[in-house]
Formats: C-alpha cells, sequence, structure tokens
C-alpha cells in the first residue's frame, strides 16, 4: 500500500533529522520545499567534473553571469561520472543541498574534450540530461567595450532551423535550453526592460560524405531598443555580439520516460482559468461573447420622432379620417335608399 502524502512528509522529515523528531527549523524549510501553485525562478548549480580545463572553467563562469543571480557556481572537481547511477545520485545530493532545480557539469579529457551535461531534476530526481561537445567557444571577456546585459534581465530566445521539430532529441534539447535560460517567470513584459537575444541555429553536417550530428550554433547579442526611422510606433532593435558565443554537438542524451515527463508537465488545478460559458477569444486576442436576452416587443416602443415625421403622421391621420366619414356617408346615403325602396318613404319624413 502506497504512503500518504503526510507520511511521505514524516518519514523525509526523520530522514533530514538523521530519524528523529525533526525540529521547528527543519520543518520550517521543508515547508519551503513543498510544491507552490505558482513557482519562482529555477536555481541553477554550476559544478566541475573530475578533470575540468581552463577553458571549461570560463564557461562555468559565463554561464554564472547569465543566469546570475540565480545561479551557484562551485569552484572544487568532483569526482562525479554524470550518467553512472553514482553520479546520478551524487548530483540529486548536491542539487537538493543547494536547492537547485537546474544543473551543468564541466569536464575535459581525452576522450569526451570541452564537456558539457545540462540537466534538470524533478522531486529532488534527475529528470533530464544532455551532454554537448563545445567545438568553438567565445567568452564575454572576448568582447571588450561593448555593453552587456543587466543584471536579472530575461532574454529573447529564438530557434533558428527546421531540425528543432523534425529531430526528437534536438525538441526535448530546445526545451531544456529554454528552462535554462528563460530566468523569472513573468506574466507581462515592458519593452524597456528587454537587453539581450541568445539565438540557437541548429545545421546539419558531414564528416567525409556521412550524415554526422548536427552542429548547433549559440550566439548571444545586446539589443538596444530605438525609434523606428520610418516613424512606426514601435522601435527597433539594434543588436550588438556581447557573448558568449559557442558552437557544440549533441553526444549523449538521458531524457525522461514518457509517463515520468507526463507527471512532470502536470499543471495543477488551481492554475487552470475557469472557462467562462458564451465567452471565446478569436485567432487576434479578442473577447467575444454572448448574451441570452428575452424576448422583446419592439412593436409597442415609440422613441423620439422629428418634426417632419411627426407633421407627416398627422397628415396621415387627417386623410384616414376624412376617408372613413366619407365611407360612413357612402354606407348611410345606401341605408337611405333602401329604407326607401322597401317602405315608400324616407327615414327623414318620419323625423
Amino acid at each position: 500500500m502506497a504512503p500518504t502524502p503526510h507520511q511521505s512528509k514524516t518519514s523525509k522529515a526523520k530522514l533530514i533529522a538523521g530519524g528523529k523528531q525533526p525540529k521547528a527549523r527543519v520543518a520550517r524549510y521543508l515547508k519551503t520545499t513543498e510544491p507552490q501553485l505558482v513557482e519562482g525562478a529555477k536555481a541553477s548549480l554550476l559544478l566541475k567534473g573530475i578533470r575540468c580545463s581552463d577553458s571549461m572553467s570560463t564557461v562555468l563562469k559565463d554561464l554564472r553571469s547569465v543566469q546570475s543571480p540565480h545561479a551557484k557556481l562551485l569552484t572544487k572537481s568532483n569526482m562525479i561520472v554524470p550518467f553512472d547511477d553514482a553520479g546520478t545520485q551524487s548530483l540529486e545530493f548536491l542539487t537538493t543541498k543547494n536547492d537547485a532545480s537546474l544543473f551543468a557539469m564541466a569536464s575535459h579529457n581525452k576522450k569526451r574534450p570541452n564537456n558539457l551535461v545540462l540537466g534538470r531534476t524533478f522531486d529532488r530526481r534527475v529528470l533530464d540530461m544532455a551532454e554537448i561537445g563545445i567545438l568553438q567557444y567565445r567568452s564575454v571577456h572576448d568582447f571588450p567595450g561593448l555593453p552587456k546585459k543587466r543584471l536579472g534581465s530575461k532574454p529573447l530566445i529564438h530557434f533558428v532551423g527546421d531540425l528543432w521539430q523534425s529531430d526528437h532529441n534536438l525538441k526535448r534539447l530546445q526545451n531544456l535550453l529554454v528552462d535554462f535560460y528563460r530566468g523569472d517567470p513573468v506574466d507581462s513584459l515592458v519593452l524597456s526592460g528587454l537587453d539581450h537575444v541568445m539565438v540557437f541555429t541548429a545545421a546539419e553536417s558531414s564528416f567525409h560524405g556521412q550524415h554526422s550530428e548536427p552542429i548547433i550554433h549559440q550566439r548571444t547579442y545586446y539589443m538596444k531598443l530605438k525609434k523606428d526611422p520610418k516613424g512606426g510606433k514601435a522601435p527597433v532593435p539594434y543588436l550588438t555580439p556581447s557573448g558568449p558565443d559557442m558552437d557544440f554537438k549533441l553526444r549523449r542524451t538521458q531524457f525522461a520516460s514518457p509517463d515520468l515527463w507526463k507527471l512532470a508537465t502536470k499543471q495543477p488545478m488551481g492554475t487552470k482559468a475557469k472557462k467562462k460559458k458564451n465567452q471565446t477569444t478569436n485567432l487576434f486576442g479578442e473577447t467575444l461573447g454572448r448574451l441570452h436576452l428575452e424576448k422583446q416587443n419592439i412593436d409597442s416602443r415609440s422613441g423620439k420622432k422629428a418634426k417632419a415625421l411627426r407633421l407627416a403622421e398627422r397628415l396621415e391621420q387627417d386623410e384616414e379620417r376624412k376617408a372613413i366619414e366619407s365611407e360612413l356617408g357612402k354606407e348611410g346615403e345606401e341605408m337611405d335608399s333602401e329604407f326607401q325602396r322597401t317602405y315608400g318613404f324616407s327615414r327623414g319624413e318620419i323625423e
């Protein structure tokens, strides 16, 4: 029989407290780790593998500058092999300890040079992992004197290429990259707050005439919004390369199973907007509604009429009255003539 949510929470608290009843501080911490209806920004953990070169250390530092203030960099090397069971458990322990749901681990060896593993967790367990090999890299410091993004600003992310939709692994990698760089979730944006763009271009590659893994080009631009010289209302963006830029290939992947993915992407009922009756939204975002009213008797309603219409109505009524009077006179004459034929004298002689 599966444990109830209360039993799971109690056992987890005892595990953290070392088998004893948790103290108030531990209970308050566990309450902050419970699922929320509206989650904030995801924190990321950046760490080094068994061996990490200076260039890969620079990659981690640039990732911290891009994701700050929601990134934490560990400077010591870790004896972790990500795609092994022991390495996965170590990553789960470190992400839980540092309260991070995203992680990136850099390493460098002869078999896999310039290696970077990106991943995320769900319910304190590893959900997705993607291993990429960096072919070319330009750091933020390779663009001296150029403007850089502001702290905590959200990027505009643009994916170029049909491979992002046709290739299953790239499609899942696209979702992981968006989750990795998106920052704070917001409902609306101010144009003046947009200051950088990240472009990911997927291009096919071949080696000695044989098809190989596609190359992904990541480019980062500083964006400055200026007035449209043609007089338009919307501002025009001017892009300046600001870094970090990299070219990489996808090496190994470990994505979630369909059942686990469905569970991880399930939305709580509290966040779903209730459907309103007789109200729809069209393609342009306009809200259309239908009102149901009782049948109205418009024949008995009389509105304000113009003077010319009132005069025309009065003339029409006079003509109608005259027509009725003439018709009544004709009927009276016919009745008198019939009376005289019948009785030999008229009704006027009786009077």
